[in-house]
């Protein structure tokens, strides 16, 4: 049995709702039926009365919920204190940030932030948007950080997290070049050629963005799906070595360009603009955080998130 497990109905007692439910537990509506399915599995009961709508609890998932809610409370009390006491010492603040960003952007950004706000120590831990969400989401870290899309949007309660966008950055399909300077592989392709496409695994934020680009594409694309990774660095590497066409942010591929060894293989119809944020929980007291963030508050270029869906 898993502590998620239980969480994961005290949220469909909160919401009468399994859709509603998995957005607040950052997983799949169908993740989240398994899930209820293998903890009624392991109480021996049906917990949850699928005839109803709203949905309902059954009388004995009434009474799990009842006696589990103390239970749970205890433990995440006592998590937090577990995980207040590893934390660095003296100023520190712990991040989780995406792949991609904690490798271009955040060395950059810390260091800004250094030289405003005295010297503190930081925890940084790369992740993929869901892991970094529910890090966030669970108090594993003050400050999550990563790109956004209006049409690919994070799901966070606006009553209990708050976010700045930090920045902006193109994200641009790119190939390595021929021996003039052009892309071996330029969009759109054709029927007879179509391009070797380095993609993104389908679960990924950065692979939901690339769907949304072709999906909204004005021509036809030819593209031929060859090989697949969770993280944009690798992508980069393949495409360097004339695997394919990948997209990717500017900031990954910047010094690649600038030598050469990778070029922008399609006009601008191909690319997109990701934001970059920020987000940390309101009730977070951490002073080393509430410095950082009264920071930004002052810097001009950070625009507060109220433009989409809860946060």
């Amino acid at each position: 049995m898993q502590l998620k497990w239980i969480e994961d109905l005290l949220a469909i007692e909160q919401t009468h709702s399994f859709s509603r439910a998995s957005e607040l537990r950052f997983v799949t509506q169908s993740a989240l039926s398994r899930r209820v399915k293998s903890l009624e599995d392991w109480v021996g009961v049906e917990l949850v009365d699928r005839g109803t709508y709203p949905v309902e609890l059954t009388p004995a998932g009434r009474r799990f919920c009842e006696q589990s809610k103390e239970s749970v409370g205890a433990i995440t009390e006592l998590r937090s204190e577990l995980r207040q006491e590893a934390k660095m010492p003296g100023r520190s603040i712990q991040i989780a940030a995406g792949h991609t960003l904690s490798l271009t952007f955040l060395p950059r950004w810390l260091k800004q932030f250094h030289q405003q706000t005295g010297d503190f120590n930081a925890r940084v831990v790369a992740a993929n948007v869901h892991d970094a969400v529910v890090a966030l989401a669970e108090g594993s870290c003050d400050l999550m950080i990563g790109y956004h899309h209006p049409l690919v949007p994070i799901l966070l309660d606006r009553d209990k997290f708050a976010g700045i966008t930090l920045g902006h950055e193109d994200f641009i399909p790119v190939s390595a070049p021929d021996d003039r300077g052009k892309p071996i592989f330029s969009l759109p392709g054709t029927t007879d050629a179509p391009l070797p496409y380095l993609a993104y695994t389908a679960t990924t934020f950065m692979g939901r963005v690339v769907d949304m680009i072709l999906n909204s594409a004005d021509a036809p694309y030819h593209l031929r799906s060859c090989y697949e990774a969770d993280m944009a660095m690798l992508l980069m590497k393949m495409v360097v070595e004339r695997y394919g066409v990948a997209w990717l942010p500017v900031s990954a591929v910047a010094e690649e360009i600038a030598a050469g060894r990778l070029v922008q293989a399609g006009h601008d119809t191909w690319t997109a603009q990701l934001e970059i944020r920020c987000y940390r929980a309101i009730a977070n007291a951490n002073p080393t955080l509430q410095d950082l963030w009264q920071s930004l508050d002052n810097t001009s270029s950070c625009e507060h998130v109220e433009d989409d869906a809860p946060v």
